[in-house]
């Protein structure tokens, strides 16, 4: 069982953020005396990462928590639209599973990343790419 303390360290995320996740039943956690204890399989139901390992020969997983500072809503939202259709376009095989999370109060984006090694480099390559681009800084003519 994991305090909302180690599930915030674990994620890379604000203790806040975890509560606010417990509240609004996106994350389940039982209540003992005045905190909350969070289950690894609540915890790995959360992430999606699958609670069954696959049988035979190796397999990697790959976790990676992408933070960016000074994101507006938009371009959160427009980073997040490309990654997500870049992952959801990708071959069946190397499947991902992201998480896009936008705190407007810190102007803070993460993105978490769960799946294959090669499929993960490729979502890292594509954000260095968008980042460095400075794609995000560009204002939309029609607003």
């Amino acid at each position: 069982m994991y305090s909302v303390e180690e599930v915030a360290d674990l994620l890379g995320l604000h203790v806040r953020t975890v509560r606010g996740y417990i509240r609004t039943g996106r994350l389940t956690a039982v209540r003992i005396g005045k905190q909350y204890r969070i289950a690894a399989t609540d915890l790995e139901a959360l992430t999606g990462r699958p609670p069954v390992e696959p049988a035979g020969g190796a397999s990697v997983e790959v976790s990676s928590i992408v933070q960016i500072d000074g994101v507006d809503r938009r371009a959160a939202d427009r980073l997040g639209t490309l990654v997500l259709a870049g992952v959801n376009t990708g071959e069946s095989g190397r499947q991902l599973r992201v998480q896009v999370v936008h705190d407007e109060e810190r102007s803070r984006m993460k993105i978490v990343i769960l799946g294959g090694a090669a499929a993960t480099a490729d979502v890292l390559r594509l954000l260095d790419s968008v980042i460095d681009g400075d794609l995000l800084a560009r204002k939309d003519d029609d607003g």
